[in-house]
Formats: C-alpha cells, sequence, structure tokens
C-alpha cells in the first residue's frame, strides 16, 4: 500500500495538479489537509472518478482536512475521537484504510511563542495523545499523517539559528513530539534516512525560498511498530513544489507491505 500525505493549500486553486499528481504517483491513500472547502464544496470535485472513496471534514475558508483512499475507507471519525475534548476547527479526519487505522492531520501553526494560538497548538497535540489512546493501540498498524507544523529536529530546517525564538521549533513543540513517539510512533522518513539532513517538505512562497533551499520538513507520516517492520521507503516528491502555482508543501510518500 502506497500512502501520501500533502498539504496542497486551496484544493479548489490545486485541484488539477493534484489529479496529476495523484496518477503519476500511484497513490492508494492520500491524505490531503487545508483543503479550505466545505463537505458541500469537496463532493462536488467528484474525486471518485478516480477510484478513491473519501472522507473530508471542513467548514470552508480555512483548515479541512481528508482521506481518500483505493483499498476501503470505514469506521470514519470526523475530529477527534469520543471522549476527548472536540476541536472547533477542521483538523483532524480518521479512517481504516486496508487494515491500517489512517489520521490526516493539520495541526495548528501557533503563530508566535506568545500567542495564544501557540498554547491552542500545545494543547492540541495533547488531544492528539489522548485521540491515539482512546482510539487505537500502538500494537495495531496506525498511521498519523499530516502538516505537523513541527520541525522535528534542527536538522530538519535550512538555519536553526534563524529560527531561534519563533514556533516550529521550540523545545515545548518538540516535546509533544517526544510524547506522540513515546505512545508508540515512528516518524517513517527518519527510520528510513537516518543520517541525512537538509531535506525538507516545506518553503515559504516569499523569497524564492524553494530555490534557495530555505525549507523546512514539517510534513510526517507517522507508524505504529507494525506499520514500520512493513514500511519498505519513504520519501519526500520535492518535485510537486516545481511549476506553476505550486502549494507550498510537498507531498510525503511511503511504501508499506503489510
Amino acid at each position: 500500500m502506497r500512502i501520501a500525505t500533502w498539504n496542497v493549500n486551496s484544493l479548489r486553486a490545486r485541484r488539477e495538479r493534484v489529479i496529476e499528481w495523484i496518477a503519476e504517483s500511484e497513490v492508494d491513500v492520500l491524505c490531503l489537509q487545508e483543503t479550505k472547502m466545505t463537505d458541500e464544496a469537496y463532493q462536488a470535485l467528484d474525486l471518485g472518478q478516480f477510484g478513491f472513496e473519501s472522507a473530508h471534514y471542513g467548514f470552508g475558508q480555512w483548515n479541512g482536512v481528508a482521506i481518500l483512499s483505493k483499498v476501503g475507507l470505514t469506521d470514519v471519525q470526523v475530529n477527534f475521537a469520543s471522549g476527548v475534548e472536540p476541536d472547533h476547527e477542521s483538523r483532524i479526519i480518521t479512517a481504516t484504510c486496508g487494515g491500517i487505522r489512517v489520521s490526516s492531520v493539520y495541526v495548528p501553526n501557533g503563530r508566535a511563542l506568545d500567542h495564544d494560538h501557540y498554547q491552542y497548538k500545545l494543547g492540541w497535540l495533547d488531544r492528539l495523545v489522548a485521540h491515539l489512546e482512546v482510539d487505537t493501540s500502538p500494537d495495531a498498524p496506525v498511521i498519523v499523517a499530516g502538516d505537523i507544523n513541527i520541525a522535528p529536529e534542527d536538522r530538519d530546517v535550512y538555519d536553526i539559528d534563524a529560527l531561534a525564538g519563533s514556533t516550529h521549533v521550540s523545545a515545548a513543540e518538540r516535546a509533544r513530539i517526544a510524547n506522540i513517539e513515546r505512545w508508540g510512533m515512528t516518524d517513517l522518513f527518519r527510520h528510513h534516512h537516518r543520517e541525512e539532513s537538509g531535506i525538507y517538505s516545506w518553503w515559504d512562497y516569499r523569497n524564492g525560498d524553494f530555490h534557495k533551499g530555505r525549507g523546512m520538513r514539517i510534513d510526517l507520516i507517522w507508524g505504529t511498530r507494525p506499520v514500520v517492520e512493513a514500511s519498505r521507503w519513504c520519501i519526500i516528491d520535492r518535485n510537486a513544489r516545481k511549476g506553476t502555482q505550486p502549494s507550498d508543501h510537498a507531498p510525503v510518500v511511503a511504501e508499506i507491505a503489510l
């Protein structure tokens, strides 16, 4: 099974690019973030014609997450699992695809360390762990994929000194990543690329950052032990960031042989 995650930064604006990429990549499961659509507008795009079942959770202008699957789509859960404080924004959707419990997540940005949105981000990540505890088990095949809005390590950003005192690299955010991994998740890209640095999934549109290599690796596919053991490879498709009107994120793709 080939699974990918991609923050498309408006599915309406990127629809043709997404369709083209789907055909080229031959993915079986695609997690999308920042669709910026209502559920009704998403259905009108009719992505099912490309062989996918899909589920979407969105209110409109901001956020929005989706899962598209060619290997089945059952037990759909929008928002956090029952018993976990629900979020007021559309940032997480979960479904079972090909025997794997998959969550597509769009973690809050945080904005600034002294901003209320930063505290919202930290609390959101705490609720993600609670969601996993309620919804599944670290011994089961589970994937969490999406725009995490945190660079896990210093080597996942182009210049850690340039980002000192900002979000995405703070100790509190990285502590939340550690909590998720302590629960039983592994970063599949880092599992397969233990030594590499300078490989990113997001580049700001401004100042030619993509061409200058000023990026961050903030889009992840996490898997539990059964997923990690069955994973063959994980890559970031940097080519999808090129061309006309790209998203500012590149897709992350992994192949799982369960």
